[in-house]
Parts: C-alpha cells; sequence; structure tokens
C-alpha cells in the first residue's frame, strides 16, 4: 500500500512540473468548501479562459454545475487573478431528509425537486508558484428556471491540486 500511495505522488509531481511557463495552471481538481461543498475542476482551454465543473451538494439533493471564467491577471501579484463569467446548473433538492429548521422556507416537506436554472460567478483565483496548489474564492449567484427561486449565497472557497 506504502509503494503505491509514493508512486501515486510521484506521478502527481511529475505532472505538476509541466506546468505553463504563464502562471496559471492548465488544470485543476479539488474542493469546494462554502454554503454549498462538493468538487471542483478547473481546466483553462486559453491564457486568460477556463471551463469550470462542479458537482455540489445542497438541500439534500446534489447539482452538477457548468461554468465559462474569463481570467484577467492582476498586476503586482504573481499568480493573482480575478475572473467572471457564467453558466449553467441541474440537479436536484430532496426536502425528505431535511428536517424543518434546515428546510428552505420555499420548500414543500417530503418533496423532490428538479433544480435548472443559469449562474454568474466572480472570484479571485491564486496559484502558488512553488507549490501544485491553488486557492479560489468566488461568489456563485445563481437563477432557477421552471419556479421562482434564486440563490444569492453561494461564497465558496475551493482549493485545488494543479498540473
Amino acid at each position: 500500500m506504502m509503494r503505491k500511495t509514493l508512486f501515486l505522488l510521484l506521478i502527481c509531481l511529475g505532472l505538476a512540473s509541466l506546468k505553463p511557463a504563464f502562471a496559471q495552471y492548465t488544470t485543476g481538481i479539488g474542493l469546494r468548501a462554502g454554503v454549498t461543498n462538493g468538487l471542483t475542476v478547473k481546466h483553462f482551454i486559453s491564457q486568460d479562459a477556463a471551463l469550470e465543473g462542479i458537482l455540489h451538494a445542497r438541500w439534500g439533493g446534489f447539482l452538477v454545475t457548468g461554468l465559462y471564467e474569463v481570467h484577467k491577471d492582476i498586476r503586482d501579484v504573481k499568480g493573482l487573478q480575478w475572473f467572471f463569467g457564467g453558466g449553467a446548473h441541474l440537479g436536484t433538492w430532496n426536502t425528505r431528509n431535511i428536517n424543518s429548521r434546515n428546510r428552505p422556507p420555499w420548500a414543500e416537506p417530503n418533496t423532490t425537486y428538479t433544480v435548472f436554472g443559469l449562474n454568474g460567478i466572480i472570484g479571485l483565483d491564486y496559484a502558488f508558484q512553488d507549490a501544485p496548489i491553488n486557492l479560489s474564492l468566488d461568489w456563485k449567484p445563481a437563477i432557477n428556471l421552471g419556479y421562482y427561486n434564486y440563490g444569492w449565497d453561494e461564497v465558496a472557497l475551493s482549493i485545488r491540486f494543479v498540473f
């Protein structure tokens, strides 16, 4: 088991050394923690544009979010960028397993909702120069289509392993 872990670590460190010459990374995979918690994958398709996929949980269900993001350098801080963009989400909310204190005020008890809608995103993204780590702090408001509901509270910190 120890040999497999060491081998995997060496492969990951080798991949991390393949970073592009500019301050950002090519692909990052990690955890997203905030109002919703989940997994995040961000991949740069050009020097200033990235696609991000997020699988996150909220209100007893799971959502998948896809985003297109434009990144801009912040002067005098190597590795720091601000970004903005938008995308869409699709998933379910299940209030069957949520007590009344944690249930959203608009939700009926013991009901499953299919949710889909549009997202915006704005935030800061920092890629460490000497370590294969990326931190991202963002605000991701959402509007659900199909019934009136919005989410303005989605603030999160993402920590990614980059290569």
